[in-house]
């Protein structure tokens, strides 16, 4: 019997453990078709060039601010 995708490869899972990594994978597929066929919004007065939270950080003008 093979893993569901994102199962520790070679790991021996129990029922439990499948039906839930089964059920994710059920949910994750549904999200993606249905991120597929409806698209983002554009946004509003935000920031220009490079995400400003990129690394954890909030950074603006080179200078970088750690809440």
């Amino acid at each position: 019997m093979t893993n569901p995708p994102n199962a520790a490869p070679g790991k021996k899972l129990t029922p439990e453990a499948r039906r839930a990594l089964e059920e994710a994978n059920g949910r994750r597929q549904k999200q993606q078709k249905t991120q597929d066929t409806k698209s983002l919004p554009l946004e509003n007065a935000g920031p220009k060039g490079a995400e400003p939270t990129r690394f954890g950080d909030w950074e603006r003008g080179g200078i970088t601010y750690d809440f």
